[in-house]
């Protein structure tokens, strides 16, 4: 074997060493893109679903119910996606689901910023404002499949009180997807 075919061929087995040590620590081994893209499509039936579009319009008026009607009483996003001074939103939205009155809640009952709006976005556009730090809060891929499973708002969805259906993947199965989207590069349809 000549010099240049020694050089070469420890390149590739570098590269390929770089690329398996990247993607140890928080996944295991490689997935295809192909496979990549079939998680996405079950992420984004849930993304897409009454549970996350209510609040993550892209205009300033929330939707609310499983019909995704404007929200009642003129409410409006407000400077900090928490509702304008004299009606915010944690005012009738507290901690906790109050079925009593069938308002939903949970920790830091709020809108998504207008970045984050999803409402009208094709899966391929969603799928870039969801990489999209600029538009994402800043999140690595990594982050965002922490905040998809382990923000108590987020995870409010899967217990969104009485009248209100859930996300169409159950929680353990939105982890599986999102953690196979990753494994895959975070690939994005067409």
């Amino acid at each position: 074997m000549t010099l240049k075919a020694k050089i070469a061929t420890a390149l590739v087995a570098a590269a390929g060493l770089v690329l398996m040590m990247s993607n140890r620590g928080t996944t295991e081994g490689l997935v295809s893109e192909t496979a990549g893209l079939a998680a996405y499509d079950r992420i984004a039936t849930v993304l897409q679903s009454a549970r996350c579009l209510n609040c993550h319009p892209r205009g300033d008026r929330p939707t609310q119910g499983d019909d995704r009607h404007v929200h009642g009483m003129n409410v409006q996003r407000g400077v900090e996606n928490s509702g304008v001074p004299a009606m915010r939103c944690t005012t009738c939205h507290q901690t906790h689901n109050n079925d009593t009155v069938g308002i939903p809640g949970a920790p830091h009952w709020h809108l998504a910023p207008a970045s984050m709006g999803w409402v009208g976005l094709s899966k391929s556009d969603l799928c870039r404002t969801l990489l999209d730090p600029a538009k994402n809060g800043g999140r690595s891929v990594s982050d965002l499949v922490t905040h998809m499973t382990g923000d108590e708002l987020v995870l409010w969805a899967w217990n969104p009180g009485r009248g209100r259906s859930s996300p169409p993947l159950s929680i353990e199965e939105l982890k599986r997807a999102l953690d196979e989207w990753a494994r895959a590069g975070a690939p994005c349809p067409n």
